[in-house]
This record gives structure tokens, sequence and C-alpha cells, in this order.
């Protein structure tokens, strides 16, 4: 028998952020048919982070808007999984459960892309999309779909990342070491975030989450971060994050502050997964130039060297391999009215440029990278000098 009651789903409630980073008017993307494009978040985080209790309260609770969510994990009491009939195979994305206050749900054994594209022939029935994805999983992939998929790039566009960990484990897993020498998952969904919800702080004394949040800043200085019980956070922490929109223009600069006052703070212990910024002292002359350099990064995996510095460096020099996990960055073409927004997940990056946003002399724009083996000093060394090579 199915319970209309759900007891143990938290009430969301207003939250004091740790950091705030305040939303601008942004207008609604529109596709080329005049359209709505529909936001889509993407919900990460280890099993018993609290990221299915979070979803199942915006599944049945009442909040005047209109959600879909792609469920990946559900607990084994789950009202709402008894709901839905779920194929031989395991692996549903064709069944969707309209509930009571609007919302639509479904539960995926996949990345939950095919989930979305048959959602939208229910277009006019929601206004987010909530992508929940199994605790294992590296973000990264599922965020690079919606660049690569020109048809759902169409009808939705991707708002922005939410990683929700559990404070008295995730230090542990953060250390997890991986036998390929690889960053672990959890490091990555931290890395990748753009909000941070650290569940269950009643686990840890003050002193315990002060280092944690630095550990975490240490990781992704560019996040918003939030402490919460039982998954207990403002239903807009989650929407309306606009972390890829390309009107955002102001966003980068007070992030970029974050990461400078964060730096003066905090000492890295070893070489970790960590956030650095390059301010750029001048706008750029060869934008084409400057994407050949930000691809040698990301494809190459290594610093880029033009040749004359490759033929400096010994031989038998061997350069320590660079990943990047998250670039956002903001530039200045020389002569142009438009800047140019700068978005990346691990080796797919996207140029657009920022409509209406005006050009400033005193600031020629800046680049943001998330990652491991990333020192500050020589990007700016090998940018400078390969934008002088042409």
């Amino acid at each position: 028998m199915q319970s209309d009651d759900f007891d143990d789903i938290p009430d969301l409630v207003p939250v004091v952020e740790t950091s705030t980073v305040p939303k601008p008017p942004i207008e609604p993307a529109c596709n080329s048919d005049g359209q709505k494009k529909i936001p889509v978040t993407i919900v990460t985080g280890f099993l018993g982070s609290g990221k299915t209790t979070l979803l199942n309260y915006i599944l049945t609770e009442k909040h005047e808007k209109k959600i879909a969510v792609i469920l990946n994990e559900f607990g084994e009491s789950s009202d709402i999984e008894k709901a839905l009939s779920i194929n031989e195979e395991g692996a549903l994305y064709e069944e969707w459960l309209e509930l009571r206050n609007g919302c639509l749900c479904c539960s995926v054994k996949d990345n939950g892309v095919k989930a979305i594209e048959n959602l939208m022939e229910k277009r006019g029935k929601f206004d987010y999309v909530l992508l929940e994805t199994s605790g294992l999983a590296d973000p990264g992939p599922i965020a690079s779909i919606f660049w690569m998929d020109d048809d759902l790039g169409s009808d939705i566009y991707l708002d922005g990342i939410v990683t929700l960990v559990d404070a008295k484990y995730i230090s542990q897993h953060i250390k997890d070491k991986k036998e390929d020498g690889a960053i672990n998952e959890a490091t990555k969904q931290i890395a990748i975030a753009d909000r941070i919800i650290i569940n269950k702080k009643d686990l840890l004394s003050e002193s315990e989450m002060s280092e944690l949040e630095n550990t975490i800043s240490g990781i992704n200085s560019v996040a918003t971060l939030v402490q919460t019980e039982r998954s207990r956070v403002s239903l807009d922490f989650v929407l309306d994050i606009h972390a890829y929109d390309i009107t955002d223009v102001n966003g980068l600069a007070l992030q970029s502050q974050k990461i400078n006052e964060h730096a003066s703070t905090h000492v890295h212990p070893d070489k970790t997964v960590e956030t650095i910024c390059i301010q750029l002292d001048q706008p750029i002359r060869d934008v084409d130039l400057l994407e050949r350099w930000i691809q040698t990064l990301l494809w190459e995996k290594m610093v880029p060297r033009t040749d004359k510095q490759q033929h400096q460096q010994h031989a038998s020099s061997e350069e320590e391999q660079v990943t990047v996990l998250r670039l956002k960055g903001i530039i200045t073409p020389q002569g142009g009215k438009e800047r140019i927004i700068i978005q990346g997940v691990q080796d797919l990056y996207d140029m657009q440029a920022a409509g209406g946003s005006d050009s400033t002399d005193d600031d020629a724009g800046k680049l943001v990278f998330i990652g491991r083996n990333l020192v500050k000093e020589d990007l700016e060394q090998s940018l400078k000098t390969w934008l002088s090579s042409s």
C-alpha cells in the first residue's frame, strides 16, 4: 500500500550560505523557434550523501514549481519507486509518473540522456529538469553531452552542477587512491561542482567543519558552499544557478575574488586538485591562437610550449601531466565590442560571445582552471609567450 505521508522527507528551509554569489536578472534562453529552453541541473554525490532525500522532497512537496526529476538511485523503501513500473532489464527511461504537485519523475539505470529526450515530448508540463547521477559517476562526461548533442541543446541547457557530500566521510573519499593514479570520483564531483551541499553537518564539530570546508575550497574555490542537515536546503540553491550562462559576465569577477581570498589563507601540503585564476593584462589580439593554447592544455594535458620554448628545455626533463577538470573564462578581443565567455568540462569546451556585455579597459579578462598539477606562474608565462609568438 502506498503511503501518502513522507515523514522522512525534510522541509526545504532558507539557509545561510558560506559564501554567496548574487543572482543577476538573466533572461531565459530560447531556441531558434522562440521557445524557452529548459534548464537542467545535474545533482551528484556519493551514496549516502543525501541527494535522493533532497530529490524525493522536490518530487512530493508543494513548491509551485513544475520540475521533472530523473532519479538514478532510489532507496528500497521509496514510495515513488513503487509507483513506477520497472521493465525486466531494469533500464527504465520511458515511464514517467506525474505527481500530485505537478512534478514528473522517472527512474533510470543509465545516465538519463534518453529519459531527457523522451521528456521533451512533454514540453509544457515542467519548467526545470533535475538529473541525478549514480554515486560513483563522474559528472564530467554527462555535462559534456549538452554540448555534443545538438538535438538536446536546442531544447535544454545546462544550468549547473550540484554536489552533495557526506560531512562525516567525504574527507576519506577524497583521500582514496586509484590504482592507475587517476583523480578519484569524489574529488571530481567536488571539482566540477557549481554548488556544494555539505550534508549531515551535525556529525562534525565546528573545528572539524572548518577544516573540511578548507579542504573542499582547496579543491574548488569557485563553488558556493552551504552546510545542512538531512538535505534541508533552499530550492533556490539548486535551481537557476546560471553557471553556464553566457550572459552572466559579472559572476566570474566575483568568483576570481573568492579564489584570491582563499589562496591567501590556504596552502596545499601536496600536489592536489586545486583552483587557479590567471588575470589577463591586455585584450586578446588573436582569439584563434588562444583557442589553440586551450586545446593543447585540455587535449594534450601539458603546459603549451612554443617551438622555441621546447628547444630550450632539456630533452631529459619530463613534465607532469596536467589535468583540467573545469575551465571558466572571459576574454576581451582586441578591437571587439563583445567579450567572449569560455566554459569547459574536462576535455570539452565552448566559446561564445557574451551578448550585451560591455568590455572595460581595466579588465582584459581572466581564465579560471580547476585541476591537478596546475602551476599558476608556469601557465601565466606559457600563455604570455604563446600569445606573443604570432
